[in-house]
């Protein structure tokens, strides 16, 4: 009998991923312990405390980079999930045509181009309208972010409409309600679990940032990571472990809570 290849069963694979997971994760897991450490040093264990959360909490700049990051992320991820919804209702209650498929491509254009080309390119065009404005204010961060986090938005939207039954919108359109009702009543409520779970993840994509957001923003403008990043130049305390810990939790926390979102059946 012929043997034929499983991928599962091929001796190695379990071992290998193994050790991948275990060099991915070795590092989150010190910089959690540590963030509880009594002492100063990042390598010699003190005991347990919890100063260094209370002095992030403290921490004016780390405030106002938290605030400034939390704004930021928020206008960015209601504009991008509005916008990747329209998008998805446009690419996908249509027949097929000519061009459909270019159309994907362009709005999931952003996850196919590295992102430090984005960054570049979003770094040219911003620095010839802050000249010709003369406003260097918080809005290019917020266009920067919004248009990255579209194609993040739209995608688990799209799927949930691919996967939602017609009928109950075909008898809608059958008792005359009009395209609008139809939507409001029974499109819109079908679809908010993916519009939520868009949304989510947009927001942990926003929140996390640090390339577009370091060639973009202007002169006091830290974001959160951007902060983190500056100060990891200069010297690194546990304190840094500390706020890397509050972000890591915040992010696992959203992600969780769109898998189970988007768990949700049409």
């Amino acid at each position: 009998m012929a043997s034929h290849f499983d991928v599962k069963r091929q001796w190695g694979f379990a071992t290998i991923a193994m050790i991948c997971f275990f060099l991915l994760y070795l590092p989150i897991v010190t910089l959690v312990i540590f963030a509880f450490n009594a002492g100063s040093s990042l390598a010699v264990w003190e005991g347990v405390s919890f100063k260094w959360f209370v002095a992030a909490w403290n921490n004016s700049a780390v405030q106002e980079a938290a605030i400034r990051s939390l704004i930021i992320a928020g206008f960015a991820a209601t504009i991008a999930t509005a916008a990747a919804t329209m998008a998805a209702l446009a690419t996908t209650r249509t027949a097929p045509y000519r061009g459909l498929t270019f159309k994907y491509a362009f709005i999931n254009q952003p996850l196919m181009v590295p992102e430090i080309v984005t960054a570049v390119a979003l770094l040219i065009v911003f620095a010839r309208l802050k000249d010709w404005t003369g406003y260097s204010g918080l809005a290019y961060l917020i266009a920067a972010h919004t248009a990255f986090c579209i194609p993040f938005a739209y995608l688990p939207i799209r799927a949930r409409l691919e996967s939602m039954d017609l009928t109950l919108e075909r008898a809608a359109a059958d008792l005359y309600a009009t395209p609008w009702n139809a939507f409001r009543r029974v499109t819109l409520p079908l679809l908010w679990p993916g519009i939520l779970a868009g949304f989510m993840l947009a927001f942990v994509i926003s929140l996390d940032d640090v390339v577009i957001t370091e060639f973009v923003k202007s002169g006091g403008q830290d974001t959160l990571p951007t902060y983190m990043l500056g100060q990891l130049r200069r010297v690194i305390t546990p304190e840094m472990n500390a706020i890397s810990t509050v972000f890591l939790a915040i992010s696992v926390i959203i992600v969780t809570l769109f898998f189970f979102i988007s768990q949700k059946k049409a």
